[in-house]
């Protein structure tokens, strides 16, 4: 019996404080991860030299997509899964309405053939074709992403695992072909001024070419999930479509990767207002910055 109560006193002695050692370090360490979380949520976006930043519009569940309409209205897709996605119409005064509801993740949305051409990410789902106050079907695809009008030429590309295709509608003869298939998470297309096409494998954090040939050479890489592309006279633009520390980047053409923006919550689509001018969705923060070149 004494012995006993000599090992549990020695217990006590000992363990209590490696026992209150090891508790204090499990907060300690719980405190600095719930910290970094805050640190990512909460910390705001941060501009380059050049550029500055301002919210144009918040509450936008989710936002995507965007287009002005050519009326003076901001069309804004809210990336909502479940029947649940709109895309919205604001005027200048920021007014809301909604244009289209009960959708599946709108994304892709583009001026084609004199009407407006949307796409559903989520699920199998048509490319349809706003004209004249009628929406029309052109074909068939599945997480369908990003759109890009090229003359009579529609590209629609799919965001699969490893199993996406890249579409091109013609709409002279309506016919549908399949440029490219088994692509990893493609996201986005974009035609530059020379004519040149890129799109994303996000997954592979990686920009690829177009070529006739199809070897599709990796035109940029080392991305944190690449997302959205715009090409235009400044050059290629980049959203990285992460939920923490994403950035908006700009390859010139002179080929220096420049950060416009960090620290950016899954940014998404990229719109030229200006010739100094843009708005990007910030799909992670429910709202629509507005970019300005400050020099």
């Amino acid at each position: 019996m004494l012995g006993f109560s000599i090992a549990a006193v020695w217990r006590k002695q000992h363990l209590a404080p490696l026992i209150k050692v090891l508790f204090l370090t499990m907060g300690l360490v719980l405190f600095a991860v719930l910290g970094f979380m805050a640190w990512q949520h909460f910390y705001p976006v941060r501009a380059a030299v050049s550029w500055q930043y301002e919210v144009a519009h918040s509450q936008v569940a989710r936002a995507s997509a965007l287009l002005q309409d050519g009326q003076g209205n901001l069309l804004v897709a809210e990336e909502l899964k479940g029947g649940q996605g709109r895309i919205l119409s604001i005027d200048a005064r920021g007014k809301r309405d909604v244009l289209f509801s009960g959708l599946h993740k709108p994304d892709g949305l583009v001026h084609f053939q004199g009407g407006i051409a949307f796409s559903q990410e989520g699920g199998t789902h048509p490319v349809q074709w706003l004209f004249q106050g009628q929406v029309h079907s052109l074909f068939e695809g599945t997480n369908v992403q990003g759109l890009e009008a090229d003359g009579p030429h529609l590209y629609a590309i799919e965001d699969r695992k490893r199993n996406g295709r890249l579409f091109r509608y013609d709409a002279t003869t309506r016919e549908i072909s399949i440029l490219r298939a088994n692509l990893d998470e493609a996201e986005s297309i974009a035609t530059c001024p020379d004519g040149r096409k890129f799109y994303t494998e996000k997954a592979k954090g990686i920009v690829r070419q177009l070529a006739d040939d199809g070897s599709d050479p990796i035109y940029l890489g080392q991305l944190n999930e690449p997302s959205f592309l715009k090409c235009d006279a400044r050059g290629l633009w980049i959203s990285e479509d992460a939920t923490h520390l994403a950035r908006l980047l700009l390859l010139t053409p002179q080929g220096r990767l420049e950060v416009v923006l960090s620290h950016l919550r899954a940014p998404q689509a990229l719109l030229a207002t200006g010739a100094d001018s843009y708005l990007l969705a910030e799909g992670g923060r429910d709202r629509v910055l507005e970019i300005r070149r400050s020099e």
